[in-house]
């Protein structure tokens, strides 16, 4: 119709451009009249406004009879049934058992220095000794007594044996010989104090002392750091209120901000003990480090698994308005006399996760909500529908 008129329109001004003698737009321009011409303008203007004037009326009756030019336009969302994963987001901090500092256990120099920072060790490895001034000397001094009381002992025992002697002189050479025995093992503790070894396998991070250092035990006396980067783990501090739902085995996401790496891995254990200065426990969670390049102390943001639906209704967050009575609701599509209408549903929500809601109640698989125009519509009125899709996240 709009068309029609705009070439009506056109058409009277070419007629009025085109009609004949010295009336047309070509005929006064070659009268170079400057009068005529004004005049004939303004002529052209007033029947211009008129013609404008008449278009905007049957503008508005056209938007007042035809029903479609005012039906608000929606696009709809198909919600099927899909897996819904809810992750609790926390930060924590990567430990391990395996860093300790190693102390020297008697006092000395430190006489040799056997390892270097960033050296694999093994357990039981030899890594420095002290010395032990003089103590081993004692010890094999001690040895050859012990071994003088076995034999009195033995040879002592088989005259015993044999009812030859006293029973003192067998019961004083028994206790000779167990006092060397203590003797001796008591002094090769001492000695073996004075060498130092690794309590488990790891990496020399850090030789502390040098070789020729006195050194005695106790604080400030630290020789050696060493770390086991292989058996590590994030130590993250869960409120009290996700105690039912964190449990050993929950699956998680650990993601490292400085690397920009991400580790998938399970909740290894979980704390028996509320702290009441912040009412949260302590979850264990184990981090692989195969290539090494998790470090103590580093920072982890970790996601952990708390609450998983196989069969959840998800929709944008988006879409969801509040009434005064604070009710959540949605407009879905439905069928009315051959018409489609915007109907309003109240919705239970569940957990979100990004831009998604779980519905619990108020919508069912199958059911088109309006996600395009939601904003637009009210209860029962009819809508027209410009797309439809059929799976929340897509």
């Amino acid at each position: 119709m709009k068309k029609i008129i705009q070439l009506s329109i056109l058409g009277i001004l070419i007629a009025a451009c085109g009609g004949g003698g010295n009336s047309t737009v070509e005929g006064i321009l070659e009268t170079k009249d400057l009068d005529a011409i004004r005049a004939k303008r303004n002529s052209l203007t007033e029947e211009l406004k008129a013609l404008e004037g008449q278009v905007k009326q049957l503008d508005e009756a056209i938007a007042e009879l035809d029903d479609n030019s005012k039906l608000p336009l929606v696009s709809a969302l198909t919600v099927q049934p899909e897996e819904f994963h809810h992750f609790l987001e926390l930060q924590g901090d990567v430990m391990t058992d395996q860093n300790v500092l190693i102390y020297p256990e008697m006092a000395g120099t430190l006489y040799r220095v056997y390892v270097k920072e960033g050296q694999k060790v093994s357990k039981g490895q030899v890594l420095a000794s002290i010395d032990d001034g003089g103590l081993s000397s004692q010890l094999a001094q001690m040895r050859t007594q012990a071994e003088l009381s076995k034999t009195t002992f033995e040879r002592q025992k088989r005259l015993w044996e044999q009812n030859i002697g006293s029973e003192i002189q067998f019961l004083q050479a028994k206790t000779n010989y167990e006092a060397q025995q203590s003797a001796v093992k008591q002094l090769e503790s001492q000695v073996g104090k004075s060498t130092i070894r690794a309590p488990f396998s790891g990496i020399v991070d850090d030789v502390i002392k040098d070789q020729g250092t006195v050194v005695t035990p106790g604080p400030g006396s630290e020789i050696f750091r060493i770390v086991n980067l292989s058996d590590m783990y994030i130590d993250v501090e869960v409120p009290e209120t996700h105690l039912p739902n964190v449990t050993p085995g929950k699956m998680v996401d650990a993601y490292f901000p400085v690397l920009g790496e991400t580790v998938s891995t399970k909740v290894r254990q979980t704390g028996n003990f509320i702290n009441p200065s912040n009412r949260s426990f302590i979850a264990e969670i184990p981090v692989p480090n195969t290539n090494g390049h998790i470090k103590p102390n580093l920072t982890a943001q970790v996601k952990i698994n708390d609450y998983t639906n196989e069969n959840a209704i998800l929709i944008p967050q988006s879409v969801v308005s509040e009434n005064a009575e604070g009710e959540q609701y949605v407009y879905i599509l439905a069928e009315e006399n051959g018409e489609v209408i915007a109907k309003k549903s109240v919705i239970t929500p569940g957990k979100t996760q990004g831009d998604f809601l779980e519905v619990l109640d108020g919508i069912s698989a199958g059911s088109q909500v309006i996600v395009e125009g939601a904003r637009n519509v009210r209860d029962g009125q009819t809508v027209k529908v410009l797309d439809t899709t059929t799976t929340a996240k897509n």
